[in-house]
Protein backbone atom coordinates (compact mmCIF):
# COMPACT_ATOMS: atom_id res chain seq x y z
CA UNK A 1 0.00 0.00 0.00
CA UNK A 2 1.54 3.31 -1.09
CA UNK A 3 1.67 6.01 1.58
CA UNK A 4 -0.10 9.22 0.50
CA UNK A 5 2.29 11.58 2.31
CA UNK A 6 5.28 9.91 0.69
CA UNK A 7 3.64 10.27 -2.70
CA UNK A 8 3.07 13.94 -1.86
CA UNK A 9 6.78 14.28 -1.10
CA UNK A 10 7.76 12.66 -4.40
CA UNK A 11 5.33 14.93 -6.24
CA UNK A 12 6.92 17.98 -4.58
CA UNK A 13 10.41 16.89 -5.67
CA UNK A 14 9.15 16.43 -9.23
CA UNK A 15 7.46 19.85 -9.27
CA UNK A 16 10.27 21.81 -7.59
CA UNK A 17 13.15 19.96 -9.20
CA UNK A 18 15.16 19.46 -6.00
CA UNK A 19 14.97 18.10 -2.47
CA UNK A 20 15.55 21.59 -1.06
CA UNK A 21 12.76 23.08 -3.17
CA UNK A 22 10.40 20.30 -2.12
CA UNK A 23 11.27 20.92 1.54
CA UNK A 24 10.50 24.63 1.17
CA UNK A 25 7.21 23.90 -0.59
CA UNK A 26 6.15 21.37 2.04
CA UNK A 27 7.44 23.47 4.98
CA UNK A 28 9.62 20.65 6.28
CA UNK A 29 13.35 19.98 6.53
CA UNK A 30 15.42 18.48 3.73
CA UNK A 31 16.20 15.52 5.97
CA UNK A 32 12.46 14.87 6.41
CA UNK A 33 12.06 14.83 2.61
CA UNK A 34 14.99 12.42 2.23
CA UNK A 35 13.59 10.12 4.90
CA UNK A 36 10.16 10.00 3.25
CA UNK A 37 11.69 9.22 -0.13
CA UNK A 38 13.90 6.47 1.34
CA UNK A 39 10.82 4.85 2.87
CA UNK A 40 8.97 5.16 -0.44
CA UNK A 41 11.85 3.48 -2.28
CA UNK A 42 11.67 0.57 0.16
CA UNK A 43 7.89 0.34 -0.35
CA UNK A 44 8.14 0.12 -4.15
CA UNK A 45 11.41 -1.82 -4.21
CA UNK A 46 13.03 0.50 -6.76
CA UNK A 47 15.40 3.46 -6.75
CA UNK A 48 13.48 6.68 -7.30
CA UNK A 49 16.30 9.24 -7.04
CA UNK A 50 19.80 9.29 -8.51
CA UNK A 51 22.65 11.70 -7.92
CA UNK A 52 23.01 14.42 -10.55
CA UNK A 53 26.08 16.54 -9.86
CA UNK A 54 25.48 18.21 -6.51
CA UNK A 55 21.76 17.56 -6.72
CA UNK A 56 19.46 14.69 -7.58
CA UNK A 57 17.24 13.64 -10.44
CA UNK A 58 14.29 11.28 -10.67
CA UNK A 59 15.02 7.88 -12.17
CA UNK A 60 12.72 6.42 -14.81
CA UNK A 61 10.83 4.64 -12.01
CA UNK A 62 10.71 7.90 -10.07
CA UNK A 63 9.29 9.80 -13.03
CA UNK A 64 6.67 7.10 -13.64
CA UNK A 65 5.57 7.07 -10.01
CA UNK A 66 5.60 10.89 -9.85
CA UNK A 67 3.15 11.01 -12.77
CA UNK A 68 0.81 8.67 -10.92
CA UNK A 69 1.32 10.63 -7.69
CA UNK A 70 0.24 13.88 -9.37
CA UNK A 71 -2.98 12.26 -10.62
CA UNK A 72 -3.68 10.60 -7.26
CA UNK A 73 -3.13 13.83 -5.31
CA UNK A 74 -5.35 15.74 -7.74
CA UNK A 75 -8.16 13.26 -7.15
CA UNK A 76 -7.62 13.45 -3.38
CA UNK A 77 -7.95 17.24 -3.57
CA UNK A 78 -11.18 16.93 -5.55
CA UNK A 79 -12.52 14.44 -3.01
CA UNK A 80 -11.61 16.71 -0.09
CA UNK A 81 -13.27 19.67 -1.79
CA UNK A 82 -16.43 17.67 -2.46
CA UNK A 83 -16.62 16.38 1.11
CA UNK A 84 -16.04 19.85 2.53
CA UNK A 85 -18.67 21.29 0.18
CA UNK A 86 -21.15 18.55 1.14
CA UNK A 87 -20.67 19.32 4.82
CA UNK A 88 -20.95 23.04 4.09
CA UNK A 89 -18.60 23.85 6.98
CA UNK A 90 -15.74 26.33 7.00
CA UNK A 91 -13.01 24.18 8.54
CA UNK A 92 -9.47 22.99 7.89
CA UNK A 93 -6.56 24.97 6.49
CA UNK A 94 -6.30 27.47 3.65
CA UNK A 95 -2.86 28.62 2.44
CA UNK A 96 -2.89 32.16 1.04
CA UNK A 97 -0.10 33.99 -0.82
CA UNK A 98 -0.14 37.75 -1.24
CA UNK A 99 2.25 40.33 -2.65
CA UNK A 100 3.56 42.73 0.05
CA UNK A 101 1.22 45.72 -0.35
CA UNK A 102 -1.86 43.50 -0.56
CA UNK A 103 -0.68 41.48 2.43
CA UNK A 104 -0.14 44.65 4.43
CA UNK A 105 -3.37 46.32 3.28
CA UNK A 106 -5.81 43.37 3.30
CA UNK A 107 -4.56 40.46 5.39
CA UNK A 108 -4.89 41.93 8.92
CA UNK A 109 -8.60 42.84 8.65
CA UNK A 110 -9.52 39.72 6.64
CA UNK A 111 -7.72 37.30 8.95
CA UNK A 112 -9.14 38.90 12.08
CA UNK A 113 -12.67 38.57 10.67
CA UNK A 114 -12.08 34.94 9.71
CA UNK A 115 -10.73 34.08 13.16
CA UNK A 116 -13.81 35.57 14.79
CA UNK A 117 -16.36 34.15 12.35
CA UNK A 118 -14.80 30.76 11.68
CA UNK A 119 -12.74 29.62 14.67
CA UNK A 120 -12.22 26.12 13.20
CA UNK A 121 -10.54 27.53 10.10
CA UNK A 122 -6.77 27.99 10.01
CA UNK A 123 -5.41 30.45 7.45
CA UNK A 124 -1.68 30.35 6.78
CA UNK A 125 -0.26 33.28 4.82
CA UNK A 126 2.99 34.07 3.05
CA UNK A 127 4.29 36.97 0.99
CA UNK A 128 4.92 36.18 -2.68
CA UNK A 129 5.05 38.44 -5.72
CA UNK A 130 2.07 37.85 -8.06
CA UNK A 131 3.91 35.69 -10.59
CA UNK A 132 5.28 33.42 -7.85
CA UNK A 133 1.86 33.36 -6.16
CA UNK A 134 0.21 32.08 -9.35
CA UNK A 135 2.88 29.40 -9.72
CA UNK A 136 2.34 28.36 -6.09
CA UNK A 137 -1.40 27.94 -6.71
CA UNK A 138 -0.81 25.97 -9.90
CA UNK A 139 1.69 23.69 -8.11
CA UNK A 140 -0.65 23.18 -5.17
CA UNK A 141 1.70 24.92 -2.71
CA UNK A 142 -0.98 27.56 -2.05
CA UNK A 143 -4.77 27.38 -2.17
CA UNK A 144 -5.30 31.03 -3.06
CA UNK A 145 -3.12 33.96 -4.17
CA UNK A 146 -3.57 37.70 -4.49
CA UNK A 147 -2.50 38.95 -7.91
CA UNK A 148 -2.66 42.17 -9.88
CA UNK A 149 -2.77 43.70 -13.30
CA UNK A 150 -2.57 47.32 -14.37
CA UNK A 151 -5.40 49.17 -16.09
CA UNK A 152 -3.31 49.50 -19.27
CA UNK A 153 -1.48 46.14 -19.08
CA UNK A 154 -3.48 42.99 -18.46
CA UNK A 155 -2.11 39.79 -16.96
CA UNK A 156 -3.14 36.44 -18.51
CA UNK A 157 -5.09 33.97 -16.38
CA UNK A 158 -3.60 30.47 -16.68
CA UNK A 159 -5.94 27.62 -17.47
CA UNK A 160 -7.45 25.84 -14.50
CA UNK A 161 -7.68 28.98 -12.36
CA UNK A 162 -10.57 31.22 -11.38
CA UNK A 163 -10.35 34.71 -9.95
CA UNK A 164 -12.47 37.30 -8.19
CA UNK A 165 -11.98 41.06 -8.31
CA UNK A 166 -11.21 42.60 -4.92
CA UNK A 167 -10.50 46.27 -5.56
CA UNK A 168 -9.00 48.89 -7.86
CA UNK A 169 -5.96 50.54 -6.33
CA UNK A 170 -5.00 54.03 -7.48
CA UNK A 171 -1.31 54.89 -7.80
CA UNK A 172 0.38 58.28 -7.51
CA UNK A 173 3.83 59.63 -8.29
CA UNK A 174 6.04 59.98 -5.21
CA UNK A 175 8.35 63.00 -5.18
CA UNK A 176 10.92 64.43 -2.76
CA UNK A 177 9.23 67.07 -0.61
CA UNK A 178 11.42 69.81 -2.12
CA UNK A 179 10.64 68.90 -5.73
CA UNK A 180 9.25 71.75 -7.90
CA UNK A 181 6.10 69.71 -8.66
CA UNK A 182 5.48 68.66 -5.05
CA UNK A 183 2.76 71.28 -4.56
CA UNK A 184 0.72 70.28 -7.60
CA UNK A 185 -2.82 68.92 -7.06
CA UNK A 186 -2.46 66.77 -10.17
CA UNK A 187 0.23 66.17 -12.79
CA UNK A 188 0.72 64.47 -16.15
CA UNK A 189 3.27 61.73 -16.65
CA UNK A 190 5.00 63.86 -19.28
CA UNK A 191 5.77 66.37 -16.52
CA UNK A 192 8.30 63.81 -15.24
CA UNK A 193 9.96 63.13 -18.60
CA UNK A 194 13.37 64.33 -17.39
CA UNK A 195 13.24 62.63 -14.00
CA UNK A 196 15.32 59.70 -12.83
CA UNK A 197 13.02 56.84 -11.79
CA UNK A 198 13.12 54.30 -8.99
CA UNK A 199 11.58 51.09 -10.35
CA UNK A 200 10.89 47.48 -9.45
CA UNK A 201 13.57 44.90 -10.35
CA UNK A 202 14.00 44.08 -14.03
CA UNK A 203 11.93 41.13 -15.19
CA UNK A 204 9.07 41.79 -12.76
CA UNK A 205 5.62 42.49 -14.17
CA UNK A 206 5.47 45.95 -12.53
CA UNK A 207 8.87 46.99 -13.96
CA UNK A 208 7.73 45.98 -17.45
CA UNK A 209 4.50 47.89 -16.87
CA UNK A 210 6.37 51.08 -15.88
CA UNK A 211 8.58 50.90 -18.98
CA UNK A 212 5.53 50.32 -21.18
CA UNK A 213 3.51 53.13 -19.57
CA UNK A 214 6.24 55.78 -19.75
CA UNK A 215 7.17 54.90 -23.31
CA UNK A 216 3.50 55.07 -24.35
CA UNK A 217 3.65 58.72 -23.23
CA UNK A 218 6.75 59.38 -25.32
CA UNK A 219 9.08 59.17 -22.32
CA UNK A 220 12.27 57.13 -22.50
CA UNK A 221 12.74 56.16 -18.84
CA UNK A 222 15.97 56.89 -17.01
CA UNK A 223 16.11 54.23 -14.31
CA UNK A 224 18.44 55.15 -11.51
CA UNK A 225 17.60 52.54 -8.89
CA UNK A 226 15.80 49.20 -8.63
CA UNK A 227 14.02 48.07 -5.46
CA UNK A 228 11.31 45.49 -4.89
CA UNK A 229 9.80 46.97 -1.72
CA UNK A 230 7.88 50.26 -1.69
CA UNK A 231 9.52 51.18 1.63
CA UNK A 232 12.92 51.07 -0.07
CA UNK A 233 11.70 52.92 -3.14
CA UNK A 234 10.24 55.71 -1.01
CA UNK A 235 13.40 55.96 1.10
CA UNK A 236 15.34 56.58 -2.11
CA UNK A 237 12.79 59.20 -3.17
CA UNK A 238 12.99 60.91 0.23
CA UNK A 239 16.77 61.15 -0.25
CA UNK A 240 16.22 63.03 -3.49
CA UNK A 241 17.45 60.17 -5.70
CA UNK A 242 14.47 59.96 -8.03
CA UNK A 243 10.70 59.61 -8.32
CA UNK A 244 8.53 56.50 -8.36
CA UNK A 245 4.97 55.27 -8.86
CA UNK A 246 3.41 54.18 -5.58
CA UNK A 247 -0.04 52.52 -5.21
CA UNK A 248 -2.16 53.63 -2.25
CA UNK A 249 -2.95 50.20 -0.80
CA UNK A 250 -0.80 49.53 2.24
CA UNK A 251 1.36 52.54 1.40
CA UNK A 252 3.84 53.81 3.98
CA UNK A 253 4.09 57.60 4.30
CA UNK A 254 7.70 58.46 5.13
CA UNK A 255 8.89 61.96 5.94
CA UNK A 256 10.30 63.89 3.04
CA UNK A 257 7.97 62.39 0.41
CA UNK A 258 4.96 63.99 -1.30
CA UNK A 259 2.42 62.09 -3.42
CA UNK A 260 0.97 63.73 -6.52
CA UNK A 261 -2.05 62.17 -8.34
CA UNK A 262 -1.66 61.45 -12.05
CA UNK A 263 -4.23 62.94 -14.43
CA UNK A 264 -4.27 59.68 -16.43
CA UNK A 265 -5.45 57.80 -13.26
CA UNK A 266 -3.03 54.95 -13.02
CA UNK A 267 -4.72 51.98 -11.33
CA UNK A 268 -3.95 48.39 -10.33
CA UNK A 269 -6.73 45.81 -10.42
CA UNK A 270 -6.29 43.35 -7.56
CA UNK A 271 -7.76 39.85 -7.64
CA UNK A 272 -7.87 36.66 -5.61
CA UNK A 273 -7.17 33.55 -7.69
CA UNK A 274 -7.54 29.83 -6.94
CA UNK A 275 -7.75 26.47 -8.69
CA UNK A 276 -11.15 25.69 -10.19
CA UNK A 277 -11.65 22.55 -8.08
CA UNK A 278 -10.82 24.44 -4.87
CA UNK A 279 -13.65 26.88 -5.53
CA UNK A 280 -16.12 24.30 -4.21
CA UNK A 281 -14.56 24.44 -0.76
CA UNK A 282 -16.56 26.60 1.70
CA UNK A 283 -13.28 27.52 3.41
CA UNK A 284 -11.85 29.00 0.19
CA UNK A 285 -15.09 30.88 -0.48
CA UNK A 286 -15.01 32.22 3.10
CA UNK A 287 -11.47 33.54 2.66
CA UNK A 288 -12.39 35.23 -0.62
CA UNK A 289 -15.42 36.79 1.06
CA UNK A 290 -13.30 38.12 3.93
CA UNK A 291 -10.78 39.61 1.50
CA UNK A 292 -13.60 41.28 -0.43
CA UNK A 293 -15.01 42.73 2.80
CA UNK A 294 -11.55 44.03 3.81
CA UNK A 295 -11.11 45.59 0.34
CA UNK A 296 -14.59 47.14 0.49
CA UNK A 297 -13.74 48.93 3.73
CA UNK A 298 -10.90 50.81 2.03
CA UNK A 299 -11.20 53.99 0.05
CA UNK A 300 -10.18 53.79 -3.60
Amino acid sequence: MLNLERLRTLDAVARHGSVGGAADGLHVTTSAVSQQLSKLEREVGQQLLAKNGRGVRLTDAGLLLAEHAARILSQVEVAQADIEAQRGQVVGEVRVAGFPTAARGLFPAALAALREGHPDLRVRTTELEPERGVRAVLRGDADLALVLEWSNKRAPVPGGLERAHLLDDTADVALPAGHPLAGREVADLVDFADEEWVSWPEGEFCHDWLMFTLRSQGIEPRIGHLAGEHHTQLALVAAGLGVCVTPRLGRPVPEGVVFVPVRQQVRRHIYATWRVDAGRRPSVRAVVGALRAAAGSLGS
